[in-house]
């Protein structure tokens, strides 16, 4: 299982770690660039402090015998602790040593005339800073031992980076602790979810949160808002569905045994009609049901499709029983219209609101279907001659189970409420109106094709 916490650590400890690795190079590179120059400059210093201790006499050369030679000059140029790390030699302009300092080697530091060289005297290599003093005869000459500037460089450098060190653990802790602090809101959220019962659909306090969290804890109330919602149609559709199936079944039940205790060849003729009847109906109530159920589905699993809605309406018509499809009347036009739309949720609808036309229309009467294009799509229009229905019952007229006073209580109330949710799941609407005398119009609305 993947951990944010870790996750955060393994960056700012990794991204810590590396930043002190290059610093460290930096302070490596740049204090030895640094300590370079310096030392170079105090070589030239030296140099030059010695050419003019000779010029003022503070140093005096002896006597040369003769054969032109001096004696060697010897003179202290050092200090603890790093003793030898200075070294000087004057050297007459024919090659003769003149003076040194204590602990110089025998041997000439440099050939170079004048300025920096370096050179290997014995095993030891060294930098050496060369000055020429042409009125009295000498070459002065100050080196630094190549081995003793390297541990100075490394002493320098470890008093830097040593204590820099030593303060990673604690670093480490207090970027632990902050990631722990941190996390503390989450680890809170997580607790207070884990500790709720499965029925518990409150939301979670959003006061008082880390900006970062917010959204998904806004997310979540949004969430648990929609499976409340959920929940409750599931609770009303299953109490409804209970309800609008025990009615018919007891029907049924009762008919049944009127039919077998009656030895009345009409009184048991009659049943049977009842039972007939109360089977179709109890078949169209589940058969919307499933189409409801079909609805929700569908709309979760597809988008939509550029279509012409006629094809649907037509496949409709002919897919009726022959008594029910001769009532229907298609008229033309509209044939090459095209929307944004899903088939199966278009079928679903359609097929309910022509049928709920049928059954609430006078036998023998017409409904009509009829397209027209507008601004921000396609209206598919569907007309009956029935009562209609009283205004005030018009906006609940789509939902659930919802029958009107003037219903002649055939139908079981989900035929508008089905046209509607697929309506709404395609991005479309349902709008019901009266028509004048009687009757009712259906228009349902799509968006025109290629809409987001």
């Amino acid at each position: 299982m993947r951990s944010i916490r870790a996750r955060l650590l393994a960056i700012l400890l990794g991204s810590t770690g590396l930043v002190w690795v290059l610093a460290v190079i930096w302070i490596y590179l740049g204090t030895q660039a640094e300590v370079e120059r310096v030392l170079d400059a105090r070589l030239m210093e030296a140099a030059r402090m010695v050419n003019s201790l000779l010029t003022d006499q503070r140093i005096e050369l002896a006597a040369a015998d003769a054969d032109g030679n001096r004696p060697a000059v010897s003179f202290e140029f050092s200090s603890p602790p790093y003793e030898r790390q200075l070294s000087c030699q004057i050297w007459s302009l024919d090659g003769t040593l003149v003076g040194r300092s204590e602990h110089a080697p025998e041997g000439r530091l440099t050939e170079a005339v004048d300025g920096f060289s370096e050179t290997v005297v014995g095993d030891e290599t060294w930098r050496v800073y060369t000055i020429e003093n042409p009125i009295l005869g000498v070459r002065v000459m100050v080196g630094d031992s190549i081995s003793i500037r390297d541990r100075l460089v490394s002493d320098v450098i470890t008093g830097l980076v040593v204590p820099a060190a030593l303060i990673l653990p604690f670093l480490a802790t207090a970027i632990w602790l902050s990631v722990r602090r941190g996390m503390a809101p989450l680890n809170a959220m997580a607790d207070a979810l884990s500790s709720r019962p499965a029925n518990d659909l409150r939301p979670l306090p959003d006061s008082d949160l880390p900006q970062e969290i917010a959204p998904a804890v806004r997310a979540l109330n949004g969430l648990f808002t929609r499976v409340a919602d959920a929940r409750d149609r599931e609770k009303t559709f299953t109490a409804f569905a209970a309800h609008e199936l025990q009615t018919p079944l007891a029907g049924l039940k009762t008919q049944a045994q009127v039919a077998l205790a009656s030895g009345d060849g009409d009184v048991h003729a009659n049943a049977l009609r009842q039972i007939s009847t109360g089977v179709d109906r109890t078949s169209r109530l589940v058969k919307q049901l499933l189409d409801l159920v079909a609805v929700e589905a569908e709309g979760q699993a597809r988008g939509t499709v550029a279509g012409r809605p006629m094809d649907i309406v037509e496949r409709i018509v002919v897919e009726l029983p022959p008594a029910a499809s001769g009532r229907v009347e298609v008229a033309d036009g509209g044939a090459d219209l095209e929307a944004s739309l899903d088939p199966i949720l278009l079928t679903l609808a359609l097929r309910n609101l022509i049928e709920n036309a049928i059954n609430h229309s006078p036998d023998g009467a017409k409904v009509v279907v009829h397209l027209c294009e507008t601004d921000g799509g396609v209206d598919i229009v569907v007309e009956d001659t029935g009562p209609g229905m009283p205004e005030n019952e018009l906006p609940r007229a789509a939902d659930r189970f919802f029958r009107g006073r003037a219903s002649a209580g055939a139908g079981s109330g989900l035929g508008l409420a089905i046209a509607k949710e697929a309506a709404d799941r395609m991005g479309g609407a349902l709008h019901l109106e009266n028509r004048q005398p009687h009757g009712l119009r259906a228009v349902l609305s799509l968006r025109a094709k290629g809409a987001p």
